[in-house]
Parts: C-alpha cells; structure tokens; sequence
C-alpha cells in the first residue's frame, strides 16, 4: 500500500518530536483531506448543471421532505447558517427552482418549496449525482464501503452528540 499526504506528514511530526501521539491526526487530517479533495472535484453532475454542491444540498432536502419548508428549517437541514441559506434561496429563485411565499399568520416566515422546474431537475441530477459518488468509491469493495459507512456513521453520531449538530 503506497502512503498518504498524512502519512508522511505523521512521519514528518515524530521526527521532530518523537513524543507525539499522531493517532488524531491519521484519522481526522485523513476525513479533512478527503473532504477538500471532494470538494475540488466539484461534483461534476452538479457543476454541470451550475449548481454548487450547497446550492443542490437546500434542493434536496426540499424534494426529500416533500413539504415546504422554512430558512430555519433548511438551515438545519443543511448544516448550514441563517445568511448563507439565504443567499442561496435567493440564486435558487432567480434561477426559477424554488418559490417562497409568505406565512399568513406570521409575515416574517417564508415558506420555500420546489418548483415544477426545480423539482424535475432535482429528479433528473440525484441518479446522476449518485452514479459519480458510485464511480468516486469504486476503489473500495463493498465490504470497505458498508465497513467505512458504519464507522464514520459511528463517529458523526459522537461528534452530533458531543458537539451539538444532532437533527431531531
């Protein structure tokens, strides 16, 4: 098996201070990495449609809630702040894929729901999006897969927990 960045980076550490508990490090700085790696590659069915990642993440929860839903209820939805879900709405409805509408009791609530466009594509990109992913993993068998799901599944459960992410 060839090495990491952070394998050598970890070797690089307990050369200079060989003291060192690197352990953390071998397995958070391997999810950072992979994270920015993803992320650089940019989720080529989504880039494509010129969406951001973001951009599709408010879609989709949208579409897989089948309501309408609020800022506040996207923004927890996507992990996301009150202003970025904001400034993401607003694209999203300049691009004709969401509609908001006010709330006739309270007028400071909006209501954001799909529209027929926004939903058709929804529709047509997650099968897309979900072959890339496929085709980003393919590396790994399957037994690494469901081995790899279940304990960053583990782990997220202990973050949500610990560091108060935790959805409903």
């Amino acid at each position: 098996m060839t090495d990491d960045i952070v394998a050598s980076v970890v070797r690089q550490w307990q050369a200079v201070n060989p003291e060192l508990d690197t352990g953390p490090m071998e397995i958070i700085g391997r999810i950072n990495r992979c994270a920015a790696l993803l992320q650089q590659a940019e989720d080529a069915p989504l880039r494509s449609a010129g969406l951001t990642r973001a951009e599709f993440d408010l879609l989709g929860a949208v579409r897989r809630t089948d309501r309408e839903l609020t800022p506040g209820e996207l923004a927890r939805e996507t992990f996301s702040s009150g202003a970025a879900v904001t400034k993401r709405l607003r694209a999203l409805q300049d691009r004709a894929l969401v509609d908001r509408r006010g709330d006739d009791r309270d007028r400071r609530v909006a209501h954001v729901r799909l529209t027929d466009e926004g939903r058709a594509l929804v529709d047509r990109l997650l099968p897309e999006q979900l072959a890339y992913e496929r085709t980003v993993l393919a590396g790994l068998d399957e037994d690494g897969r469901d081995e790899l799901g279940s304990r960053l599944s583990e782990l997220l459960v202990q973050l949500e927990g610990r560091l108060g992410g935790a959805r409903r």
